[in-house]
């Protein structure tokens, strides 16, 4: 126990410094960077790019247009991994730690965010290549490598995503959530949820890219319009609480210690770090994980997919995130001393007219979102290890994703989210580095594209 106790408090440490001021002011500076550059695209161009989500069939009838699956279904894919465990748990977290003004920074972030994971889709598309399958690869590796032309943080990054979909994002945190979900739910033993979990995972992920996709374009959109109608049915019998509940958060967010009554210990500082890092945790943006799998959309496109791309950032967080921000501050499940996924059921079962709904809305979909984010993030680690070693790789590389899916809801989940906090972090360093190096490029194919649709 003490092993383990001297394990979090090291781990601890080293999460405080990889995600300290430098990593923070670099993913929020690039977001900023690029929203001002790019004229505010995530605001003036979230029309078109929702439009595009659901009228994109053009480009598959153009001989040009190159890819494994439809933009939606590589949007679907990238949301099968970034709408999970940090859209329930991670936002509780967040406020638990950080107080009701980490919901703020995690607007800010989200906001900057969808300039970042705009351009992420735009390189993803320009620089990615047909690997030895005959099948699309794509990715930061790839641009870092050959836009950049620096082969060394390529595979930093890889390594890293790799780290990322073993110990961080793609299988501790996702199916120990799931288990503790189940076990709240319906009392079902973590053994049992372990192996069923695992077995579903392995058949899903034996199918490839394809496989996947087809499963989270089923999963993800049900799932996220549930939740999202679940949590409006919170705010709506209570919408009242609804202008405190906002004043609070923004007031938390410069003031934390008054606005919560002077003793919380919790400082500007700390709400940043939650509210921004948290938020990372759940959008992805300046992670590096979408563009993967945006380089398997069938367009020629590359503006085309960093507008259906920047869409998943505010699906997640602007929409969904704030949606269980909201119902925990109103209710105030964030001072009951609970956590995680318990905190945001407790928020549902008060919010609600009957408990035993609330419990089944948050526990219900954090089984499924976390369930999609193992298979997503599974697809992210094949592909950096088919970058760093080549295809014989990936049967090794599933063995023991599998593996580490069957032991994650034996641990500790303290421990669960330092660790995937850590890897998130070194994982995001290598990939900001290129979008910045590439900051031209991204510039150019915007100004280009929307040039050419304004002659036409």
């Amino acid at each position: 126990m003490n092993f383990f106790i001297n394990l979090e408090e090291v781990l601890k440490n080293i999460d405080g410094i990889v995600w300290g001021p430098p990593l923070l002011i670099l993913l929020v500076g690039t977001g900023i960077y690029f929203t001002f550059k790019l004229n505010f695209i995530q605001m003036f161009k979230l029309p078109l790019a929702i439009k595009y989500l659901f009228l994109n069939d053009d480009d598959k009838s153009d001989n040009e247009a190159k890819g494994e699956v439809s933009s939606f279904a590589a949007l679907c894919t990238a949301l099968s991994a970034t709408i999970g465990t940090g859209n329930i748990v991670g936002v509780a977290t967040a406020i638990a730690t950080g107080g009701p003004g980490a919901l703020f920074w995690m607007w800010v972030a989200a906001f900057f965010g969808m300039a970042t994971k705009y351009a992420e889709g735009v390189l993803a598309i320009k620089y990615r290549e047909v690997d030895e399958n005959g099948e699309m690869s794509g990715g930061p590796m790839y641009y870092i490598e050959k836009g950049v032309g620096n082969k060394f943080l390529a595979n930093m990054f890889a390594f890293f995503g790799i780290a990322v979909a073993l110990l961080g994002i793609g299988t501790f945190g996702q199916v120990n959530s799931i288990s503790k979900a189940a076990l709240i739910s319906f009392n079902i033993p973590i053994w049992f949820t372990a192996i069923i979990i695992t077995i579903l995972v392995t058949l899903v992920t034996l199918g490839g890219i394809k496989r996947i996709s087809n499963v989270a374009e089923k999963i993800v959109p049900t799932m996220a319009i549930l939740y999202i109608l679940g949590a409006l049915l919170v705010l709506i019998c209570n919408f009242k609480a609804i202008p405190s509940a906002i004043t609070l958060i923004i007031k938390s967010a410069f003031n934390p210690s008054a606005a919560l009554g002077g003793t919380t210990g919790i400082t500007i500082s700390l709400a940043i770090q939650m509210g921004i890092g948290r938020g990372v945790f759940s959008n992805e943006a300046g992670l590096g994980s979408a563009p993967i799998a945006a380089a398997a959309a069938k367009t020629k496109y590359p503006v085309k997919q960093g507008l259906i791309s920047m869409t998943g950032t505010f699906i997640d967080t602007i929409i969904i995130c704030t949606m269980t921000g909201l119902a925990i501050v109103l209710t105030g499940s964030f001072n009951s001393g609970l956590k995680g996924a318990a905190m945001t059921t407790f928020a549902f079962e008060n919010g609600l007219p009957f408990a035993i709904i609330g419990k089944y809305i948050v526990n219900i979909g954090l089984i499924f979102f976390a369930f999609t984010t193992i298979i997503g993030w599974n697809y992210y680690g094949e592909r950096c290890i088919q970058y760093l070693i080549g295809i014989k790789g990936i049967k090794f590389y599933k063995i023991i994703f599998i593996a580490l899916v069957g032991v994650g809801p034996f641990l500790s989940l303290n421990l669960v989210f330092i660790i995937a906090d850590i890897v998130n972090g070194l994982m995001a360093l290598p990939n900001l580095i290129g979008l910045i190096k590439l900051r031209n490029i991204v510039i150019s194919e915007t100004n280009n594209f929307f040039e050419n649709i304004n002659s036409n």
